[in-house]
C-alpha cells in the first residue's frame, strides 16, 4: 500500500499511551480514532493523487468531473456543484477554472436564469473522467487495503459518524 518503509512503532498507539499516561484516559480512544481517520485520509489521498497526477488531475477536479458525468445533461450550476461536493464556492471556482483551462469543461450561461452559470463537461472531460475512473477502480477502489466485510463495516461506521455530525439527513 505504501512505497516507503513502515515505522517501527505505531505513532498513534504511542500517542494514545501518552494520553493515558498524562491522565487523559477518557479522551485517549477518541484522540486515537480522530488521528487514525486523519492518517487514513492522508494515505488514501497520497495513493489517489499519485495515480491522477499523470492525467493532470487532482482528486477534487476528478470528483467535479464525475458529478457532471452523473447528471442527465452533463451540466450543473456552479452553486449546486459546491453543494454536491460539500466544498466552499471558492474551491469550486478554482477547480472549474483549472478544468476549463484544460478543456475538460466549459462555463455556459443558464438558458432561463441569466444570473446563473453552468459548468458543462466536454468530450475530453468525459474521456479524462472515464480514464481516471478505470485507474482508480483498479488501483484503489477495488483494493482499499481491507477485506470486503471490513470495508462495509468501515463505511457503515463512517456513515453513522457523518450523519451524527449533520453531514446529511437520514433517508426517510
Amino acid at each position: 500500500m505504501s512505497a516507503r518503509r513502515p515505522l517501527r512503532l505505531d505513532p498513534i498507539a504511542e500517542a494514545r499511551r501518552q494520553w493515558q499516561a498524562h491522565g487523559w484516559s477518557d479522551a485517549a480512544p477518541g484522540m486515537a480514532a480522530v488521528t487514525s481517520v486523519v492518517r487514513a485520509h492522508q494515505i488514501y489521498m497520497a495513493r489517489v493523487e499519485s495515480l491522477l497526477r499523470p492525467l493532470d488531475l487532482s482528486f477534487a477536479r476528478y470528483e467535479l468531473l464525475m458529478v457532471l458525468m452523473f447528471t442527465r445533461r452533463g451540466e450543473l450550476p456552479l452553486n449546486k456543484l459546491g453543494s454536491r461536493l460539500q466544498v466552499h464556492p471558492t474551491s469550486v471556482t478554482n477547480a472549474v477554472d483549472r478544468l476549463e483551462q484544460q478543456g475538460l469543461l466549459q462555463r455556459v450561461a443558464h438558458p432561463t436564469d441569466g444570473r446563473t452559470t453552468l459548468a458543462r463537461i466536454t468530450g475530453p472531460g468525459r474521456r479524462a473522467a472515464a480514464a481516471a475512473t478505470g485507474i482508480l477502480n483498479t488501483e484503489v477502489f477495488s483494493a482499499p487495503g481491507l477485506e470486503p466485510a471490513e470495508v462495509e463495516q468501515l463505511v457503515a461506521t463512517l456513515t453513522r459518524l457523518r450523519q451524527g455530525a449533520g453531514d446529511f439527513e437520514p433517508a426517510g
